[in-house]
């Protein structure tokens, strides 16, 4: 009956989209990422930054809508947060030429951004 209720509000489908545009302005960094260390120019890799914080937000905010009003499960919510979290640690990272560090965090918020969009479009 739970899910039922989540499947008939809106909250699913807002997930959904949200989920789906912020996993492509992740993959649109990893593009932008390639470009830049094959001499391309800086400034699309750091405006889809502020995309990637800008959407992992939004994603956060629906997820807990999900979540609460819309009695779903309460793990996407903080799945989300980790996105969000992981995206302001990947840009101090970038920002400060620490790309040790800023690869494998770039692979880790990939991972977790295509979980959440697969887990929403498989309910």
């Amino acid at each position: 009956m739970v899910t039922e209720v989540v499947k008939r509000s809106g909250y699913a489908t807002a997930f959904q989209v949200v989920a789906a545009l912020s996993t492509l302005s992740v993959l649109a960094q990893a593009v932008t990422a390639g470009q830049l260390m094959s001499g391309g120019a800086e400034s699309p890799h750091g405006v889809g930054a502020t995309a990637v914080h800008v959407l992992g937000l939004a994603q956060l905010v629906v997820a807990v809508l999900l979540w609460r009003p819309g009695r779903g499960a309460g793990w996407p919510a903080l799945v989300s947060l980790a996105v969000l979290l992981l995206g302001f640690v990947q840009s101090a990272m970038g920002g400060s030429g620490v790309v040790t560090v800023h690869v494998p965090l770039g692979m880790a918020l990939f991972g977790l951004s295509v979980w959440l969009l697969v887990w929403s479009w498989r309910r």
